[in-house]
């Protein structure tokens, strides 16, 4: 009698719905066992460490922002603060607090186009945001008003809601004034309710059980909760190894990037180990460090209370992918206060930037993207040129862990016997999601090939 079951199976999907990006998937299957899950990122290579060489010293931050529209901000703060860095400059004061308000406005439209417009519909049945808008148009009409009042410090501030044009080296082209700032307390009063509200929604959502066994990365700050600022600070998955730091400048000696042949974006691995970073990593990394009001949101989520130092001490590590939405509400309300407080201290500085003279030398820069740890360095010859660059984007560091995930969930749905093409590919999808990759930022998601052997 002939086997029924065909050899081999294969699942094309044109494309992934709601992640940025295009990317496909391939699976092996052999005897009921995923034996390889690759995330084939198939956008052309950006080039931009290639053509920022040459440039002067002053352009990378107006020039990066062009690789994402969603998280330009980080993109311009991390090359401020790499170039600042090799030129020996140091931004305080008032400057500094309005370059941490912009990116509470980034941090905020971000999370929460992430939360109510992408993820969302996975734990509520829907297949998109439409869908989402008949079932529950007042969760999404709440998540449009968040994102407005983020998009709007952005443009205030940034003089635009997407690619900033106000943002240069040391600082803004022009400061904004208190009176120009005191409209946007009212949308952040109001915006400070609706993540409230937005944080007890999903803290309602069922969540599958799962783990991430990677090793937590993001930055860490004294005394506040790491965004624009901080050092590299890891806490092992084993929990044999303790929790380390290590000074910017030795990022590529700890995390070494390679390229795989299915993806024109490059792997990293942190200390020969797989990582993870994004909100996760934060959480477990400095959520002890949120403000009281955030940390009470953070119970109320039934996040519990985050661990003291780095993931040492009492407190909760939380590895579950797909619980990473509730930290991620978390920060949009804290997003929103610190944005508050801001606006409540600020002065209206003398001059809106510190001068920052060329010299040769190489300087770090690392920021807390939306999706995690993102780092740049840039070479400076004594003309003001850039002779060398590299910038390491969340989502390529974090490709290994997803494919990871993606192994262990699909082998669980055939476990289940979930295995139509139908089923995997929502399994599939459901798993990307959780990490809310950048595709477009990564590439320097979703066909479903899926090949099965007996």
């Amino acid at each position: 009698m002939s086997d029924p079951t065909p050899r081999s199976q294969e699942l094309r999907i044109p494309s992934l719905a709601r992640v940025e990006g295009e990317t496909a998937l391939h699976l092996r299957i052999h005897h009921g066992t995923v034996i390889e899950a690759r995330l084939k990122i198939y956008e052309p290579p950006r080039f931009f460490e290639a053509f920022l060489r040459g440039r002067a010293h002053t352009e990378p931050p107006d020039l990066t922002s062009r690789i994402c529209g969603i998280c330009p901000v980080a993109y311009q703060m991390s090359a401020c603060r790499a170039i600042e860095d090799a030129c020996g400059v140091t931004v305080d004061g008032q400057q500094a607090a309005l370059r941490r308000l912009l990116y509470c406005g980034e941090w905020i439209e971000s999370q929460t186009l992430h939360i109510h417009m992408l993820h969302a519909p996975d734990f509520l049945g829907e297949d998109d945001v439409i869908g989402l808008s008949r079932s529950h148009l007042e969760h999404v009409k709440r998540g449009l008003r968040l994102k407005q009042t983020g998009n709007a410090v952005v443009e205030l501030l940034g003089g635009r809601a997407i690619h900033p044009v106000n943002v240069r080296l040391g600082g803004f082209h022009r400061a904004p004034t208190r009176a120009e700032l005191r409209p946007l307390e009212e949308r952040l009063r109001i915006a400070l309710d609706d993540a409230w509200d937005t944080v007890r929604w999903v803290a309602g959502f069922e969540f599958p059980d799962a783990e991430c066994d990677a090793d937590l990365f993001a930055l860490a700050e004294e005394g506040t909760y790491a965004i624009e600022s901080g050092v590299p600070t890891v806490l092992p998955y084993d929990e044999t190894l303790p929790p380390y730091s290590f000074p910017l400048r030795d990022f590529t000696d700890h995390v070494a990037e390679e390229q795989v042949p299915h993806s024109t974006a490059l792997h990293s691995r942190l200390d020969g180990r797989r990582h993870l970073t994004g909100a996760l990593a934060r959480w477990a990394v400095s959520g002890h460090l949120l403000s009281p009001l955030a940390l009470e949101a953070a119970r109320e989520a039934g996040l519990g209370d985050p661990p003291s130092r780095a993931g040492a001490g009492l407190g909760e590590v939380c590895r579950n992918p797909y619980r990473s939405i509730l930290v991620r509400a978390v920060e949009v309300l804290y997003a929103v206060e610190e944005a508050l407080r801001i606006i409540a201290e600020y002065e209206r500085p003398a001059l809106p930037y510190a001068e920052v003279p060329a010299r040769a030398g190489t300087g770090h820069g690392a920021t807390e993207a939306p999706r995690g740890l993102l780092y740049h360095r840039y070479a400076i010859d004594g003309g003001g040129r850039v002779t060398d660059a590299c910038i390491v984007p969340p989502t390529a560091q974090n490709q290994g862990v997803i494919e990871q995930d993606l192994r262990r969930l699909v082998q669980a749905g055939l476990d289940r016997g979930e295995d139509s093409e139908a089923e995997l590919a929502r399994l599939c999808e459901r798993a990307v999601r959780n990490h809310d990759p950048c595709i477009s930022c990564s590439a320097h998601f979703l066909e479903l090939d899926i090949e099965r052997t007996h």
